[in-house]
């Protein structure tokens, strides 16, 4: 019987399979997908191996496992993920939230403490809505707008948004574009977490299974941070603070792109660059 029908059993045979698959994470992989399964917490289940399993949860387990052996996401498996002590819902529409996208919150959280006269958030390519929904819980004054261009991400983004209690306004459209221009001044902090791996590159296969037009972004990868900074300039008032993510290779570059519509770098804090409007 694959796997046994115990609760260690099962884990030892789960992780063997996910090893054998070249996936680092497998004893922890394991082990969330049984607690999902079981509804028992982890340490229960890592102090109790003898711990009994119905067949039904077994036989889920064994489905859930297979799926992680073809390297598809934990997250899209589980259809949730933790980003910044939240949980959020997920999908095949939208690209999972990656730690290093935290960097994001923490330098919009350092920029509203110290600058008072900030009003709005806008979040461009929102995705599952992580980053907006996020920094609103930190800051729930503040309005916050999240744009998308594929209105399958804004129904996950906005479920996550009711789901969290959260107000937001949405927008289905290019960058920028849907956004009425009669809400724009210097009283705005855009972030914007754009695809921005070259389109040549090779992914991880985990990564393989996510939506390439939320990962991949032209030639160089910074495409669209150039059309946003584009569509910047031709407004009538700018907002003041531009937040990006983009690989550390890339910043150079994309600063020279800000630099065109008169934004200055202000900080780098790894992927994650401040840009200032002079």
């Amino acid at each position: 019987m694959a796997g046994g029908s115990s609760s260690g059993e099962l884990l030892a045979w789960a992780e063997h399979k996910l090893s054998s698959n070249n996936i680092s994470t497998a004893h922890l992989d394991a082990l969330v997908l049984l607690e999902d399964v079981t509804k028992v917490d982890r340490a229960h289940l890592l102090s109790e191996p003898t711990l009994p399993i119905t067949q039904s949860q077994r036989l889920r387990y064994l489905r859930l496992v297979k799926l992680r052996q073809k390297q598809l996401p934990l997250a899209y498996i589980r259809g949730k993920t933790e980003f910044y002590g939240h949980e959020f819902k997920l999908n095949r529409y939208v690209l999972e939230p990656r730690p290093e996208s935290e960097a994001l919150i923490e330098e919009f959280d350092r920029i509203t403490n110290n600058e008072p006269g900030i009003q709005t958030l806008v979040d461009i390519g929102t995705g599952s809505g992580a980053l907006v929904i996020s920094a609103k819980i930190e800051h729930p004054k503040l309005n916050a707008i999240a744009v998308d261009i594929d209105p399958k991400c804004l129904r996950v983004a906005e479920h996550n948004a009711l789901n969290l209690g959260v107000e937001i306004s949405f927008y289905c459209g290019n960058l920028i574009s849907p956004i009425p221009k009669s809400i724009w001044s210097e009283h705005e902090v855009i972030i914007a977490n754009l695809p921005y791996v070259p389109d040549s590159w090779q992914i991880n296969p985990a990564a393989a299974h996510e939506p390439a037009k939320a990962i991949f972004g032209g030639p160089d990868g910074l495409t669209l941070y150039r059309d946003l900074f584009k569509q910047l300039g031709n407004l009538d008032f700018s907002p003041e603070w531009v937040l990006t993510e983009s690989l550390p290779p890339q910043h150079k570059t994309l600063s020279g792109i800000a630099a065109k519509q008169n934004y200055k770098l202000y900080l780098s804090n790894d992927f994650v660059q401040v840009f200032r409007k002079q």
